[in-house]
């Protein structure tokens, strides 16, 4: 028998996480993040507390790669309207696996990996097999990839709802974050502006997530590690705090 909702919580100690598909013709799931306050009540998401995202089904596949140990980690990034939300998950050790969403870590344990790996598969599935159905009703347009684009790494956009995700490559530990603005391009390097005030040429095959030399502003990096401490850099790790 098929249902069409799914709502399944995770709770720890101080971080609450819920898995939701309100239908299966709908081609996203929403995680949704919650945490304890100091006077030990919940944050509630129907008042506009916690943090909620939407998942495609591309990034529901990504997610069960490292929920199946397929991958040790994987990582992307959402912009809406302006804001951007960093998106993370990673195991630690043999039985552990961090959910980082923003500043909502949610550590997973044995058997809440388990129940999450089963439902998004089955959740997966259904939605494939309901969600991928035409609708006559309406025309689709692609979405066509910009010529001489300078994004290093895939590049997604929901339309209607102006949501953009930047899914970033899974390189383990020998990258690390660095936020700076693009000050000067050749072939093969970027200038950087880092949050450090420094301004330092980075050659481009060590910068291994998304760019673009158009924008204004500071931007998220993945740049090997070897070569921000040769430049006295402090490599950016993302905490992994329940």
């Amino acid at each position: 028998m098929i249902v069409d909702i799914h709502n399944q919580s995770f709770f720890g100690q101080s971080t609450g996480m819920f898995i939701q598909s309100s239908s299966k013709a709908e081609a996203f799931i929403y995680l949704t993040f919650i945490k304890k306050k100091e006077n030990g009540s919940w944050e509630k998401f129907s008042t506009g507390e916690g943090k909620t995202v939407k998942c495609s089904l591309e990034e529901m596949v990504m997610i069960l790669e490292v929920l199946k140990k397929k991958q040790k980690s994987w990582s992307t990034v959402h912009s809406f309207k302006q804001e951007k939300t960093s998106i993370s998950v990673s195991w630690e050790g043999e039985s552990k696996i961090w959910f980082n969403v923003g500043e909502y870590p949610k550590m997973l344990n044995f058997a809440q990996i388990e129940i999450s790996k089963l439902l998004l598969h089955h959740i997966l599935k259904e939605k494939i097999e309901h969600s991928t159905v035409p609708d006559s009703s309406k025309s689709i347009k692609p979405i066509m990839p910009k010529k001489d684009s300078n994004l290093r790494a895939s590049e997604a956009r929901m339309e209607g709802d102006g949501l953009t995700i930047h899914e970033e490559m899974n390189l383990g530990d020998k990258v690390s974050k660095l936020e700076g603005e693009i000050v000067g391009e050749t072939e093969k390097a970027l200038r950087l502006k880092t949050i450090y005030g420094d301004d330092v040429w980075f050659p481009k095959s060590t910068i291994k997530s998304q760019f673009n030399v158009e924008l204004a502003g500071k931007q998220t990096f993945l740049i090997d590690t070897w070569i921000l401490e040769k430049n006295s850099l402090i490599p950016q790790k993302a905490s992994q705090q329940e």
